[in-house]
C-alpha cells in the first residue's frame, strides 16, 4: 500500500503481486468499483516503461474480466485520473444503459469487502 493514496479497507484488496494490487474502492460510485494500483511511486502513465505500462494494462484487463463475469454487467468503464500524483486506475462497473451518469454518483463509503473474496477466487482460477 502506498501513504498516496487511502489506505485500502481490510479484506478489499483481492489481488496482489510485486508491482501493483488490486481493491474494492473505499468510497465507490458504483457496486463492484476497483482500483488498480501502481505500488512504486511513478507520477503518471507516461513515466511506466513500455513493459511497465503493458504488464499494468495486462492485469488491469483480467481485473476487468472478472468485474464482467462476476458483476454479470456488459462494461467496465476504466478511468484514469492523475489527481494522487500516483498511478492508478478506477474499474467502474456499469449498470445502465447510459452509463454516462457514473461520473455524477456521490461516492458512498464501502460497506463491505464480500466481493473481494469473489474476484480473489475468481483470478486465482484463471
Amino acid at each position: 500500500m502506498h501513504p498516496d493514496l487511502p489506505k485500502p479497507k481490510r479484506g478489499a484488496v483481492f489481488y496482489q503481486d510485486r508491482f501493483l494490487y488490486a481493491t474494492l474502492a473505499n468510497f465507490p460510485i458504483a457496486e463492484g468499483h476497483v482500483v488498480v494500483v501502481w505500488k512504486k511511486k511513478v507520477t503518471d502513465l507516461h513515466l511506466l516503461n513500455r513493459e511497465e505500462y503493458e504488464y499494468l494494462m495486462d492485469v488491469i484487463d483480467i481485473v476487468r474480466n472478472a468485474m464482467l463475469k462476476v458483476l454479470k454487467v456488459k462494461k467496465v468503464y476504466l478511468i484514469y485520473m492523475d489527481e494522487a500524483k500516483h498511478v492508478h486506475w478506477h474499474l467502474v462497473p456499469r449498470y445502465n444503459e447510459l452509463g454516462f451518469n457514473v461520473l455524477m454518483e456521490k461516492p458512498k463509503r464501502l460497506k463491505s469487502t464480500m466481493l473481494a473474496r469473489t474476484l480473489s477466487r475468481i483470478l486465482n482460477v484463471n
